[in-house]
This record gives structure tokens, C-alpha cells and sequence, in this order.
């Protein structure tokens, strides 16, 4: 059947800013002392600003970081080139959401009062979030061998020192020397155990219905009793989560290895901070390859120093450690047991402001 002709004239009723708002790309137009002049919803939406508060203001004035962006728009207003940058991460003044990466697009329009700027905002928060989380469960597949094989060969001398300390104890003849031989074996059995708890368990996830408040209650108590005096440790539920299949066990021991790490961040820094244990819902979520319709999003947040720079990319691998005492193995560990059910966990860091969220589904796929 033919296609149905249509006239220009049959399309004169629609509005183009009805048009425009119903773009997922963000459309902002700025005058040329960069104040906004128009912008569709989702240039709205992505930069949590609204346009009638906005007219007047230097754009810049709602964001945090805006050296890269105002670079750009201003020379794209000095040249009249068209400007494009890849993945620029912008966050907005004042509010509560994360950092938004996108691809910015600066195109110059000559105006009746001076050159305009239209701006063209691509949102690929996702698709970096989707590239980075497979990157990440790559190298965990690889490290997870090596650290099995480097657990297997460390228990066997380890069980020979052991067994060789408790035959020596047999014949030392003063009861003060065998003082010695339990400080021997106590290690080895300890050793033994942190390089267990390296392996992590071979065990498939014990699934059971619940609530994954039922896991950070059980945590929050726990880490309420290790915080030092002047440490607040805090929680901030969303009551709406919806129950799901979880293994309690190994999400418990991951929560907690988190939130440990969070207290011992704050140790040296200063006498006071805080912790907060946050659960928030959000949809349509990528974990890897595979989108879930709903997930929980269990973060643990506090006002230590944050994550150095340099170990970053590195900090979910085991023996990783940004403090001299540390083993390294409690983000790994927690990784592991997140990722045997299905989640992964994330994070932001800033100084006074560092974020680790444990993704888990709750749902279908998708």
C-alpha cells in the first residue's frame, strides 16, 4: 500500500518547541553574555536548572567545575567555529544527583543583538558506566584466578609451619616457651584465614527472599559499635525497595567490608566525620552486558579524605591499599561476593565526599 501523502501544511499546527522538547538530546541556546535563553526539557532535565529561574544568569553560575565548558563556549563565540567535545563531565550547582559525562556540541548562530550559541547535550553517562563496570568485570575474572592460585600455594607452607610449631610444643620443657609456639600457630591460623577470605568462597550464592534493609540494619548496628567516639554513623532508607532474592551472608560480609573501609578512612582524619548507610531504588540499570528493570543501590558514603588519584583504576583489585596497615583485601572481597549475585559496586570520591554504592537487582532482566 502506498504510503499516505502529507502535505507541509498538514504539519503547520505543530509547535517546534513541542518538537524540541521531545528530543532525549538537550537543546540550549545562550545569548552572548552565555545566559541562557532557551532550553528543551531534557537540556533541563540533564543539568537540573530551570529555564524561567535561569534568564539573566551566566549559564556557567549552575555548575560545578565549568572551566572545560566555558573554554569552549567562549572561543566558539571569539571564532565563530563549531566546537564539540567528547565525554565532558558536568555536575549541577546545588543539587543531589551525580555527575552527568556527556558530549557537548557548540555551534555559533549570528543574532538579530549578536552571535548566539545553540548547544547540543548527548547524555553518555550509561554507555560509560556500561563500558567501565565490563572493563572491571573482566580484570576480576582474571584476578580472580591469580589470587586462587597464589592462595593454594601460600596454605601449604603455611600448614607445615603450623604442624611443625605444635611438634616442637611437644617437646619444649618450660611451659613459658610454649607461649612462643602459640604466638606461631595463632599466626598461621590467622594467615590462613586471611587468605581464605582472599580465595573467597567457591560456594554458588545462597539465595532466600528478603528485604535488603533486613542486610544493612544488621551492618548498621555493627558499624555503629566500631565507630570511634566522634565518628556519626547514619542511615537513610528508601522504604518503597521491594524484596528480592539475596544471599544475606555474603551480602552482610560485603556491606560491612565497605563500611569498614569507610571508618577506617575517616581514622586519620581529624576526630569527627560522619557515615551514612543509603538504599535508593533506581530502573533500568546496566550491570555489565545485562539490564535490569529495577535495582537496589546500597551506598555507603563518608567525609574522609577520599580515594587517592593513583588507585583508582586499581582499588577493587586485591592487595590494593592506600594505608600502611592495610591488607587490601576488603574492597576486593566485597566486589567478589557482589558480583556472585549478580550486582557490582561502584564509586565517586572527592575530598570530604566519597560514595561507594553496591548495585544489586532486584528484578527481571530485561
Amino acid at each position: 500500500m502506498a504510503a499516505e501523502y502529507r502535505s507541509p501544511s498538514a504539519l503547520s499546527h505543530f509547535d517546534p518547541a513541542e518538537l524540541l522538547d521531545a528530543l532525549s538530546t538537550g537543546i540550549l541556546m545562550l545569548d552572548a553574555q552565555l545566559c541562557p535563553v532557551y532550553a528543551n526539557v531534557a537540556a533541563q532535565d540533564l543539568l537540573a536548572f530551570s529555564l524561567n529561574m535561569s534568564r539573566g544568569r551566566p549559564f556557567g553560575d549552575f555548575l560545578h567545575e565549568r572551566g572545560a565548558l566555558n573554554a569552549i563556549l567562549k572561543r566558539a563565540l571569539e571564532t565563530g567555529e563549531c566546537l564539540a567535545d567528547r565525554e565532558l563531565t558536568l555536575k549541577p550547582l546545588n543539587s543531589p544527583r551525580e555527575p552527568r559525562t556527556l558530549d557537548v556540541t557548540v555551534t555559533p548562530l549570528p543574532g538579530l543583538t549578536g552571535r548566539h550559541l545553540l548547544i547540543e547535550l548527548a547524555d553518555t553517562t550509561q554507555r560509560q558506566r556500561i563500558s567501565r563496570d565490563n572493563d572491571l568485570l573482566a580484570r576480576l575474572d582474571g584476578s580472580r584466578l591469580m589470587i586462587r592460585q597464589l592462595a593454594h600455594e601460600i596454605k601449604n607452607p603455611l600448614g607445615g609451619l603450623r604442624g611443625a610449631a605444635q611438634l616442637l610444643e611437644r617437646e619444649l620443657p618450660a611451659a613459658s616457651l610454649r607461649e612462643y609456639t602459640q604466638v606461631i600457630i595463632g599466626e598461621a591460623d590467622r594467615l590462613t584465614a586471611l587468605v581464605e577470605s582472599i580465595a573467597g568462597p567457591s560456594r554458588p550464592p545462597a539465595k532466600t527472599l528478603m528485604n535488603v534493609h533486613e542486610i544493612c540494619e544488621h551492618v548498621y548496628h555493627l558499624l555503629r559499635a566500631e565507630a570511634r567516639t566522634g565518628v556519626l554513623v547514619e542511615r537513610d532508607y528508601d522504604p518503597s525497595l521491594p524484596n528480592a532474592m539475596l544471599d544475606r551472608h555474603q551480602l552482610i560480609q560485603a556491606l560491612l567490608n565497605v563500611g569498614r573501609n569507610a571508618l577506617q578512612a575517616l581514622s586519620s582524619h581529624g576526630d569527627s566525620g560522619h557515615v551514612v548507610l543509603r538504599t535508593r531504588a533506581r530502573s533500568n540499570v546496566s550491570i555489565g552486558s545485562t539490564r535490569h528493570r529495577l535495582v537496589a543501590a546500597v551506598q555507603v558514603e563518608d567525609s574522609g579524605p577520599g580515594v587517592p588519584e593513583h588507585l583508582r583504576s586499581s582499588i577493587f583489585y586485591p592487595l590494593v591499599t592506600g594505608r600502611a596497615n592495610g591488607t587490601g583485601l576488603g574492597l576486593a572481597v566485597a566486589q567478589e561476593l557482589v558480583t556472585r549475585n549478580g550486582g557490582i559496586i561502584e564509586f565517586e570520591s572527592e575530598p570530604r565526599h566519597t560514595v561507594f554504592t553496591l548495585l544489586l537487582p532486584l528484578g527481571d532482566e530485561s
